[in-house]
């Protein structure tokens, strides 16, 4: 078993997750059960950011303290991403004792081994609390920070702890050209090379007098700020500073939002290089949920609410929708109207259609047990999709989910054609016994895989579908292939119904 360490970006504690995040979420998971299916040993990391001021601001509206604030939003958002399935390993928080601990003590590691890194200076800027960060003139447009156009920028001048982050910028540049880091896509490791071709300047690690967050080691006056905090969040997972946080470390693939990638491409690498700890293997930075063209947030308000969405189909149904229709790449519109049809044209009419049609089938001709068929191991129907599902691997392995979750579909398509030319009903009347047998087995180990691949984008109605066409048999990598090849012969259960056509006029928020 190979060990596979995922992290997905913490998010701020200031308001109620949205469909942005749950992109993110969902997207990791999906790489985490595709790993898992395969033998990986995964560690899944998610977690919440807590040492804001956003979070004072919000705590200080309700009339209440940061910490109980906290609290509140950490179950909040932990019991969307339970609706949602993610099948997180870990769950960490920035208030919690473990990464207290580590935070001072990469700040002491940095400053053994490179003191001249970490310095006092004044500063002065434009600060934006809904990134929690000084803005540079090329990240203010009109007046505003570019991620959160309706926040006024604070003026900000104090005294603070820096990082000599200028001195990083041949070491993570050359480290990104090598690929020994990786930065994917490829639009966004363009967009990091560009930035770190331009120079860097040192950045401020503290905040004066802030009265919520971790004390800076050796001065009582400042905290440490709260991107330098929130970044160590994937070491402290891992047991740091105690021994045996290699175990785990380096992490294998960050996944974070597009806004972010100066932190982890740039800023992250530099840190760890400081510290004399190895960098992570990669970091994906994906786009954007839109509702008309226009970035979901926090801040400038929601056109969707993120339980809406999971009420509206299931859980599975918004998983797949989000991947497939948005995808881990580029930026894409979220619409109730595309959500419906993807909704019924590809699960209820395609993969749900398909399911139904081929348990059926095997019931009403061959009395629910799958027949046997020698030539059906090496047909063209099975060699097609086992070519079909080689492609899905290139996609998942390389983190194109939306890619994968096409090609899932477009093997679904294939077998509901199959069924068309090969007109099962036709070959039952006709007696021509080995062609009927021929379908039916070709049919069955084709749900086999469709299980397979679902299972990363849709947990459950995978199951369910594994469940009809292997009961008994649990999902996991030892019987993957078994399931596959020892198909005939095996009883099946009834056709269930994956997805039902909702009523027009019935659930779910109304249509736009």
């Amino acid at each position: 078993m190979s060990k596979f360490y995922l992290t997905t970006a913490i998010d701020y504690s200031n308001g109620e997750p949205h469909l942005g995040h749950a992109l993110e979420k969902i997207g990791a998971d999906c790489i985490a059960r595709y790993r898992r299916l395969h033998g990986d040993a995964v560690h899944f990391l998610m977690g919440m950011d807590e040492h804001s001021q956003s979070v004072i601001q919000a705590a200080a509206r309700t009339g209440g303290t940061p910490q109980a604030w906290v609290d509140r939003m950490a179950e909040t958002f932990a019991d969307y991403w339970r609706r949602l399935q993610c099948s997180h390993d870990d769950w960490i928080r920035t208030t919690q004792p473990r990464h207290a601990r580590a935070v001072p003590a990469l700040l002491e590691r940095i400053r053994e081994r490179r003191p001249a890194d970490l310095f006092e200076a004044e500063y002065s800027g434009l600060y934006c609390t809904g990134c929690e960060e000084f803005k540079t003139e090329a990240q203010i447009v009109d007046g505003h920070c570019i991620e959160h156009p309706t926040l006024a920028l604070v003026p900000t001048k104090e005294r603070n702890h820096f990082f000599r982050l200028s001195a990083y910028r041949d070491p993570v540049l050359e480290r990104i050209r090598s690929g020994a880091f990786r930065v994917e896509p490829e639009i966004r490791r363009n967009e990091i090379l560009r930035l770190l071709e331009a120079g860097l300047q040192d950045i401020s690690i503290s905040r004066q007098r802030q009265p919520w967050g971790i004390p800076f080691p050796g001065d009582t006056q400042q905290t440490v700020y709260v991107w330098f905090d929130a970044l160590i969040n994937y070491l402290s997972a891992t047991g740091f500073p105690d021994a045996g946080f290699e175990r785990l470390w380096p992490a294998d693939l960050h996944v974070v939002g597009k806004g972010i990638t100066r932190f982890h491409c740039v800023i992250w690498p530099a840190m760890l290089l400081a510290a004399e700890l190895a960098l992570p293997r990669e970091v994906w930075a994906h786009g954007y949920v839109q509702w008309s063209g226009a970035k979901m947030s926090k801040t400038a308000g929601t056109a969707v609410n993120l339980g809406d969405a999971i009420e509206r189909h299931g859980a599975d149904a918004l998983r797949y929708f989000l991947l497939r229709e948005v995808g881990f790449e580029n930026d894409g519109d979220f619409t109730w109207e595309r959500f419906d049809a993807r909704y019924t044209s590809e699960l209820a009419n395609t993969l749900g259609n398909l399911v139904s049609r081929a348990l059926s089938m095997i019931h009403r001709y061959r009395g629910g047990t799958v027949p046997r068929a020698a030539a059906s191991i090496g047909s063209a129907f099975d060699n097609e999709v086992r070519d079909a599902v080689a492609v899905y691997e290139t996609h998942m392995n390389g983190y194109h989910v939306h890619d994968g979750a096409a090609q899932l579909m477009q093997i679904a398509t294939n077998a509901n054609r199959y069924i068309e030319e090969t007109a099962p009903w036709k070959l039952a009347k006709q007696e021509a016994h080995a062609e009927l047998d021929l379908v039916l087995v070709n049919l069955a180990r084709t749900l086999v895989r469709l299980a397979i691949l679902a299972h990363p984008f849709m947990p459950a109605k995978a199951e369910t579908i594994w469940s009809a066409v292997c009961p008994g048999i649990v999902l996991s990598p030892a019987s993957l292939e078994t399931a596959v090849r020892d198909v005939e012969g095996r009883s099946v259960g009834t056709a269930p119904i994956l997805f039902p056509k909702p009523d027009e006029d019935a659930g779910g928020p109304k249509r736009a």
